[in-house]
């Protein structure tokens, strides 16, 4: 029986006890899922052909045992057999493959193959991902067939694609636009069709990433804010264009904007059932999503490798991991450090029975069902922020995202900037940069950016006049030939994430003889940059900025 026939049944207990009861759990029960299910999966695994190739014909009977035989793992693992979609090596015969950005400019994408039963657990904890959403005690959720959700996802072939997909399997929710329309649309045009329809029809549910969500949201008081404007101006051309129903809602968000004194926001023509957000910096756009809407938005965690693996409950305090999704392993924040250090070092991983309160962790998963990653670095930071929860009486590890592993520099979910990257920009523009380090920062308004440092050579400002502004309209335009998806980040979310100050000459290298070390490129700790600004201030009294 479909989900929504039992909506129609009114069996709400069962529905949800099959879909939310992982957090009745205990962490004995829930090592016993995660045990098993990855014994299940190392069976198939090692009888692979992807398997017998990374296991070396070894033969691991339990999971202490395949942990101590097989290493950690990064996409360059799978790299030759994935990119080709060579799915007969695999586990299981995948019936999708999703795509992603893997690092602009030198591996520009990664695919994951999805198997018949992955795609079944992934529509088993995105429905539970629905109900929690509109959840705000243990036992009641909200959720109708009739449902309405405002389309800001990206389409197949990326994971947000599997949401309409798996949920129509089960539940006639409406998605505004369609699916069909939305993906031959521009991303403005998704979101002015998406927001007239949903004057009309409502919009129950939203869910995409934090800040895309937040730039829709500005639109959408944007249009509202014009479209009440043309709907008071007397015109019987603008009494066509809106329904009786659209005017009415305009006409008393007016009226409630005006008594208020404040600016046109969602909240004022729309209640929301449910609010989702995915993806990286989240916390940045909570606040501001919840002013605009009237709710706090609900974080999961979904990724193309990992599938749907995380979600926040009615507390909206951390997020828990499904435990039929993947097997989890964590590397602490220490291990983590020494391996990005030592190359051929291999951190010690810990078990979900195993985590520390208050602790960072690289996340590291083996997927299960068939699944082609195993003991995978997904390249994310979690923090455990309890391990059981008398709010909502649970008694299971529960995470807060923190952010990317600190070798690579995400903005808002949109980009995967590396060493790498960063120099080939260097290369590509000419610019005479004798040395650098990018950090990722924030600015006045809590937004993300990326802070380069950089030493130019002394005769190359003088005889170019280069300051900080041209250099950063220069390293933009490589940034964006280099990394096709930061050009997103202006074209989408009209943010201009880079920002540069210029060291004299020879600080970096004063810093090397003063502290006896080299300071890595990407992400060193904010103790070390308070340093190396010192040194520069006590060694080069000489006008320190050059716009910095």
């Amino acid at each position: 029986m479909k989900f929504e026939e039992k909506l129609k049944n009114r069996q709400y207990e069962m529905l949800w006890q099959e879909y939310c009861g992982f957090l009745d759990l205990d962490i004995d029960s829930y090592m016993t899922i995660q045990n098993r299910l990855m014994l299940e999966q190392i069976s198939l695994w090692s009888h692979s052909e992807l398997g017998k190739q990374m296991l070396n014909g070894k033969r691991p009977k339990t999971t202490d045992e395949f942990r101590k035989m097989m290493p950690l793992t990064t996409y360059g693992d799978y790299a030759d057999v994935l990119l080709q979609k060579k799915g007969e090596m695999l586990p299981d015969q995948p019936v999708l493959w999703i795509q992603t950005t893997w690092e602009g400019g030198k591996q520009p994408i990664k695919v994951a193959p999805y198997t018949k039963s992955m795609l079944d657990t992934y529509r088993n904890n995105t429905i539970a991902c629905l109900m929690l959403s509109t959840s705000n005690e243990k036992g009641k959720f909200d959720v109708r067939a009739t449902d309405k959700i405002l389309y800001g996802l990206a389409p197949l072939p990326y994971a947000t694609g599997l949401l309409p997909l798996v949920l129509n399997e089960e539940i006639g929710i409406e998605f505004l636009p369609s699916v069909k329309e939305a993906e031959k649309m521009t991303f403005s045009e998704r979101n002015k069709k998406g927001f007239k329809l949903g004057l009309r029809k409502n919009i129950d549910y939203f869910f995409g990433l934090g800040s895309v969500t937040y730039f829709v949201s500005l639109s959408l008081s944007s249009m509202g804010k014009t479209s009440n404007q043309t709907s008071s101006n007397d015109s019987k051309s603008s009494t066509m264009k809106y329904s009786l129903p659209m005017l009415g809602k305009f006409i008393l968000a007016k009226y409630r904007c005006k008594t208020e004194n404040r600016d046109l926001k969602p909240k004022d023509l729309f209640k929301l059932k449910g609010f989702m957000v995915a993806g990286t910096d989240n916390d940045c756009y909570k606040d501001d999503l919840e002013d605009l809407w009237g709710i706090r938005p609900m974080e999961i965690f979904a990724g193309t490798e990992p599938t749907c693996i995380g979600t926040e409950t009615w507390t909206r305090d951390g997020m828990y991991f499904f435990p039929d999704a993947c097997f989890y392993e964590f590397i602490p924040e220490d291990e983590m450090n020494r391996s990005f250090e030592e190359q051929d070092y291999q951190p010690k991983t810990y078990l979900m029975d195993e985590v520390i309160s208050g602790e960072k962790y690289e996340l590291v998963i083996s997927v299960f069902k068939g699944g082609a990653f195993m003991r995978y670095r997904v390249g994310d930071v979690y923090r455990c922020i309890g391990l059981k929860n008398d709010e909502d009486k649970t008694r299971i590890p529960r995470f807060k995202y923190i952010d990317r592993i600190p070798t690579i520099i995400d903005i808002a979910g949109f980009t995967r900037i590396s060493e790498h990257s960063i120099q080939t920009a260097i290369d590509l523009s000419g610019l005479h940069i004798e040395e650098w380090i990018a950090v990722k920062e924030y600015n006045e308004h809590n937004r993300p950016l990326i802070h380069m440092y950089i030493e130019i050579k002394t005769t190359s400002l003088v005889s170019h006049g280069l300051g900080k502004e041209i250099l950063k309209e220069h390293l933009t335009v490589y940034f964006k030939y280099v990394d096709h998806d930061y050009k997103d980040l202006k074209r989408i979310l009209g943010m201009d994430p880079l920002e540069i100050t210029i060291l004299k000459s020879g600080t970096f290298e004063e810093y090397k003889k003063q502290t006896g070390k080299r300071l890595r490129h990407i992400n060193p700790s904010k103790h070390e940059i308070k340093e190396l600004l010192l040194i520069e201030k006590q060694n080069f009294s000489i006008n320190r900025g050059w716009g910095g």
